[in-house]
């Protein structure tokens, strides 16, 4: 062979290795994405839901890398996700009390271990919501109901409804579970927890460490002259903080997958973002700012991330005998306030009966005064949509959550069909909880169901 086509050949294969290896690492932040999912995830629903490792990558998301993941714990309980056994490696830490954390992004990382006292069991003999018997009465036409929201018409989309609890008068009259589930099993909240950050932030307000109307204390946008100093804690809730930010999930490269997956201080990630639009004018939904949120809180407390770590459950969780909850930190120790808490069927239902009783419990006051109606007050540009950090059913038309079902209705919902509702005029909360995606689960359906069987 002449040596001139030597030359071409070894030009062409070093070409193709450039191009293979300047493609790999421009497609690094999008596979990591794959892989933290997956480390993560996986994680925190084996320790924390029971699921074994098959289960949980059976319900990953239809993705075309998906059936390139590998997925593997340790000795230790930590679980690492890779590409074809070598790329993009993830890796997720489990930790008692914390869950499991994606040590994703830069670092540094805090990996120290919570060592929060377990929750108390509740008296067995005691009727919920204090203590955790139930007294169940024959509903035909709720059990009916409860039969189709189980059932699955589909099976290639399928409901995967895993829990549902219908609470009447302070009481529970359904409930149910799929098989290999029960009363004791925590489930993904996904962005209820937004709605539990909102607790918080109201627990801070009733001990004067926050005013909401303020500008938020953000030390990213300290200066006057940063454009985005004068946003408030208050637009931060309502999303209208005009912060440019991506929710598109199917998109891997967008700012929440990154956040969520390849960033180790989410609150930081969002809070670099640029300003999109002048605060107070445009709606736009952000778990990022859900994660600026959290990061002001841990802030706000200072001291030891020990003493951090253990507010939820001091201040929030055990006053209202919430005993499961795990709110689960990103890998700089601050709580992912937009995504990441676990808790029983029955204790969302707990979290959502505080808010029906306007954040008392049992006679004692959790929540500020007026801290529930600020919650499920419109925000203007939402068009009745949403008001802060809860969803509501007040608007008309597309903003309608849920048509024909009472305007006074608003509800703390996650990704894959997770929902809180609570719904004063009928003195009701309902759960559900579950895997549904493209369009499997019809919530307004659902909901129009159960208040037609209640009546």
């Amino acid at each position: 062979m002449k040596r001139w086509i030597k030359r071409i050949i070894l030009a062409v294969v070093l070409l193709l290795i450039v191009a293979l290896v300047g493609g790999y690492f421009y497609m690094l932040p999008t596979f990591k994405v794959a892989t933290g999912y997956a480390a993560k995830v996986i994680c925190s629903n084996h320790h924390l839901t029971g699921q074994s490792i098959e289960t949980a990558m059976s319900e990953m998301p239809d993705n075309p890398l998906v059936p390139f993941l590998r997925v593997k714990m340790d000795a230790d309980g930590n679980f690492s996700a890779t590409l074809w056994g070598w790329a993009a490696k993830q890796k997720a830490i489990y930790r008692p009390g914390l869950g499991c954390t994606l040590l994703a992004g830069k670092g540094p990382f805090e990996t120290r271990s919570a060592a929060m006292p377990p929750a108390p069991e509740l008296d067995p003999n005691q009727p919920w919501p204090a203590g955790d018997a139930v007294n169940i009465q024959p509903n035909p036409a709720l059990e009916a109901v409860l039969d189709e929201a189980f059932s699955e018409s589909n099976p290639e989309n399928p409901r995967r409804t895993r829990a549902i609890v219908v609470v009447k008068d302070g009481q529970i009259i359904a409930e149910r579970y799929a098989e290999g589930y029960g009363k004791d099993t925590p489930f993904l909240g996904w962005s209820m927890t937004k709605s539990v950050t909102h607790a918080l932030l109201g627990i801070l307000v009733k001990q004067g460490l926050l005013d909401i109307h303020q500008p938020a204390p953000v030390p990213e946008w300290a200066s006057p002259d940063d454009p985005r100093h004068a946003i408030t804690t208050d637009q931060l809730m309502r999303m209208s903080s005009g912060l440019a930010f991506n929710e598109d999930y199917a998109d891997l490269t967008t700012g929440v997958t990154q956040m969520l997956y390849n960033a180790s201080d989410m609150g930081a990630y969002a809070a670099d973002m640029p300003l999109a639009a002048p605060p107070d004018t445009v709606w736009s939904y952000s778990s990022g700012t859900a994660n600026i949120l959290s990061r002001i809180i841990r802030d706000l407390l200072g001291g030891d991330v020990a003493d951090y770590w253990a507010f939820p459950q001091k201040e929030l969780f055990l006053p209202i005998a919430v005993t499961s909850a795990v709110l689960e930190p990103d890998a700089s120790g601050t709580f992912v306030g937009s995504s990441y808490m676990y808790a029983t069927a029955r204790d969302w239902a707990r979290f959502g009966q505080l808010y029906l009783d306007d954040g008392v419990w049992q006679g004692q006051r959790i929540l500020p005064e007026g801290w529930v109606d600020y919650a499920r007050t419109p925000t203007p540009p939402s068009h009745g949509q949403y008001g802060a950090l809860w969803w509501l059913n007040q608007g008309s038309g597309e903003s309608k959550e849920w048509e024909g079902v009472p305007d006074d209705a608003y509800a703390a919902e996650g990704h894959d069909g997770q929902y809180v509702v609570v719904i004063p005029s009928r003195h009701m909360v309902i759960v559900r909880l579950g895997v549904s995606r493209h369009g499997a689960w019809n919530q307004t359906d659902f909901l129009k169901a159960v208040l037609g069987a209640v009546d």
